[in-house]
Order: structure tokens, then C-alpha cells, then sequence
């Protein structure tokens, strides 16, 4: 594999520069609640700046279905601005970025992508547009890479372009599971198997135990004919499953921690759950099953939890995993990726114990799946 990075270039000073990134982060009451995207930028926009370029950042933020100022990037450009200790001038218009007074150094934000109804469709005309503001472009912006959407796809029509330092480490990191050491212990949780069912079939064969916990794991249970009450599973999963063919390396809860009828916590074996329970968690045999089969592992994709994490009754097994797989570092290579997993991994303070931490979401699973992936056309070979 080959990336075409920003280091690659020789030559930055006055150039200006479409930074796409991904900066669609969590805000409420008009502040930043989680700046992990944030600050993963950073690398890249302090490298242009100490090259004296000019940098015009692009970024979507929620799902707007037209201009809404609940959905405007005025918190991320303060939050940015404390980070990197510079001024960001939030433009609200290409035309008004092609007025602004550009001088060595200069940091502009583009208003939120989608408010411009021509970019999640991808119009050359659009895309054409962002690309007259400046002379280079460079992604930096993994987790929307498996989109075609304007500022991903067609602006690499008129623009040459690099991938950003983030970029460039996601993918570095996301080889070293491609072409994994063996034991590779693939660990998914979540709610469906629908939006990971590519990554089980791609790494099905290549992985040695894929443990499986939370939501995907209750449509396993459900298929086989085992009683999962009123718990979150996905009815038409069988379907997923059918083509899965090395399912002897699937390893299911053996008992669970449900929220009874009564909104009481109850352990039950994995043929004990009753009609009016919730599954909420995995269980301690489960966790120490699933933890043992960790300890053998040189290679760990993580992604999803084991269950509602979020409440205290029902943290234990995801954070436990957390844990866990934080405490094998040195022995095994870890890759861990999703909003949930990342805030489970957050809770439990080991964030610094993980080799990589992938701020992709759908987009890791996507590269990882061997999908289609524009964002990355004529950046990597």
C-alpha cells in the first residue's frame, strides 16, 4: 500500500488548502461534550500551519435537512480555536470564503457540508466550487471515506490530493489486523448485524474465535431457537447468518444479565431467559470465557459493545473486555473502533493502553470489509 501523504510534498508555503475532516462530534447547549475527533486532527493542522499554508477546513456535522443553527459548527470552531491557540474565521458560503483576506497562516472553517443540499449528491458542479477556493486538497477525514458525497468524492476532479497524518495512521494501523499475527480474536457487539455483516464474512476465515456479545449476539441466540424475551435483536438476521461458514469459530454468552419484569437485575444461563426478560449484558462465565480466549490472542478488532454499558447495572462486561484487552498491549495488537466502544473504553480509563483507537466508525468497518472506499481514489495504491 502506498498513501500519498501531505509529508510527501514539498512545498506548502502559501498554498491554500481544502482540509477535509471529520469533526461531527457530539454538542450540547452550544458546547463540545466529547472533542476526541477534535484533538485527532490536530497532527495535520499544526503540520500545514508550521508550513505556512493557508487552510479553508470543510466538515459535516449531524443530519440537517436544511440550515439550522442547532447544527452550526460555531462550537467546534471555539473548541478548535482553544486547542490550537489560533483564530478560525467561520464563513457561512464558498462565496463569502473567495472574499476573505487570505494572509500567511490563515485558518477558515466552512459552515456545515450539509447545509449545501449538493454534496451528499455528489455534484461535480459543487464540488468544482469547493475545489476554487483553494489549490490542494487533503483528507483527513477517515470516517466518512466510504461516502460519495461531494467533498469525498468529486473534489479530487480538480484538486491534487494527499491524505492528512490521521489518515495516514488509521490506515498504517488497520494493516497490521489485514495481515494479522495469529490468534486473531475478532470481538463485536452492538445492535446489528446487518451494518457488520461484510467484516464477519471477510474475517471469517482469518480469524481464530470471533466472540460476540449486546444485540448481535441475541440474534445468534434467536436464531437457534433460544428464548431472548424482549430483547433488541434483529428479526431478519438470519439471513446474515446463513452465509457465515466458519461458524465453529463464533463464541456466544453462555449466561446473561437481564432487567426482569419488574426492572429488577437477574443472571440467567443462556436457556433460562424468560419471555418478559431484557437481555442487557453478558454474563461472569461469559466474561471469563471471553477473557481467557483474549489472553491467547496476538491480533484484536473490537468493535461494539456487550450491552447497555451505559447503565450501571449493565457496564460490567463491556468494561471488563475493556480492560482486558487494554492489559494485553504489549502481547497483542488491538484495534478498536466505534462511537460506543470508544466511550466504553473511555469509561474505563485505559484509552492510553490501546495500540489504536480508529475514530472510522462505519467507515473502519467498510475498509476493513474490503468495500468500496472513494474517499481514498487517487490518495492511496
Amino acid at each position: 500500500m502506498i498513501i500519498k501523504t501531505i509529508k510527501k510534498k514539498k512545498t506548502w508555503k502559501n498554498k491554500k488548502v481544502l482540509l477535509r475532516l471529520d469533526l461531527n462530534v457530539p454538542i450540547k447547549n452550544g458546547k463540545v461534550l466529547d472533542d476526541f475527533k477534535i484533538k485527532a486532527s490536530l497532527d495535520t493542522i499544526n503540520y500545514l500551519l508550521k508550513q505556512k499554508a493557508n487552510i479553508i477546513i470543510l466538515s459535516h456535522l449531524g443530519r440537517p435537512e436544511k440550515v439550522d443553527k442547532n447544527y452550526s459548527l460555531t462550537p467546534i470552531a471555539k473548541r478548535l480555536k482553544e486547542l490550537i491557540g489560533e483564530d478560525i474565521n467561520l464563513v457561512s458560503s464558498i462565496s463569502e470564503a473567495k472574499k476573505h483576506s487570505w494572509s500567511q497562516g490563515t485558518l477558515l472553517m466552512l459552515e456545515n457540508l450539509r447545509f449545501f443540499s449538493q454534496e451528499e449528491k455528489n455534484l461535480s458542479v459543487f464540488a468544482k466550487n469547493l475545489a476554487s477556493l483553494a489549490s490542494v486538497y487533503v483528507n483527513d477525514a477517515l470516517a466518512v471515506s466510504h461516502r460519495k458525497h461531494a467533498s469525498i468524492d468529486k473534489i479530487k476532479d480538480y484538486l491534487p490530493a494527499y491524505a492528512g497524518i490521521l489518515l495516514e495512521k488509521e490506515l498504517n494501523n488497520f494493516s497490521y489486523v489485514l495481515k494479522p499475527k495469529k490468534p486473531l480474536v475478532l470481538v463485536m457487539g452492538g445492535i446489528k448485524i446487518s451494518t457488520k455483516a461484510a467484516l464477519l464474512k471477510n474475517f471469517e476465515k482469518k480469524a481464530d474465535y470471533i466472540l460476540l456479545g449486546g444485540g448481535l449476539a441475541n440474534t445468534f441466540l434467536y436464531s437457534q431457537g433460544y428464548e431472548i424475551g424482549n430483547s433488541v435483536f434483529e428479526k431478519d438476521g438470519k439471513k446474515y447468518i446463513s452465509k457465515l461458514k466458519e461458524k465453529q469459530k463464533i463464541i456466544l454468552p453462555v449466561d446473561l444479565l437481564v432487567k426482569t419484569r419488574s426492572g429488577s437485575v437477574a443472571l440467567r444461563d443462556v436457556d433460562k431467559v424468560r419471555k418478559t426478560d431484557i437481555v442487557c449484558d453478558i454474563g461472569p462465565k461469559t466474561i471469563v470465557n471471553f477473557c481467557k480466549i483474549l489472553q491467547k490472542s496476538k491480533t484484536i478488532i473490537w468493535n461494539g459493545p456487550m450491552g447497555k454499558f451505559e447503565e450501571k447495572s449493565f457496564k460490567h462486561g463491556t468494561l471488563t473486555l475493556a480492560i482486558a484487552i487494554a492489559t494485553l498491549k504489549d502481547k497483542a495488537f488491538s484495534l478498536l473502533g466505534g462511537g460506543e466502544t470508544i466511550k466504553a473504553l473511555e469509561m474505563s480509563k485505559m484509552e492510553s493502553q490501546v495500540n489504536w483507537v480508529s475514530t472510522g466508525g462505519g467507515a473502519m468497518l467498510s475498509y476493513l470489509s474490503g468495500e468500496d472506499m472513494p474517499g481514498l481514489k487517487k490518495i492511496v495504491k
